[in-house]
């Protein structure tokens, strides 16, 4: 049975070691993706939220005036691209 050196040892240490560290960052950056991902669940629901409080109290407002509501504007049409080879 061969003896492990003592350079043998070291350097399954330092793997070992380093492979440890390598799997805590990991899971680090995925529990702040995580965390990222819910604050900006939030921030969507929150301003959806506001959205749609502002339609309804629009649409009150018109109707308590008798205006028609305002129409949104009509997207505008993409420039078609005209490519010239030389």
């Amino acid at each position: 049975m061969p003896k492990t050196t003592p350079r043998d040892t070291a350097q399954k240490n330092a793997q070992h070691y380093f492979r440890k560290a390598e799997l805590q960052s990991d899971a680090l950056a995925k529990k702040q993706q995580k965390k990222e991902r819910v604050a900006g669940a939030a921030n969507t629901a929150r301003l959806r939220e506001l959205r749609l409080a502002k339609e309804a109290a629009d649409k009150q407002a018109n109707e308590a005036a008798g205006t028609e509501p305002a129409k949104p504007k009509a997207a505008r049409k993409a420039k078609s691209v005209v490519r010239m080879s030389y």
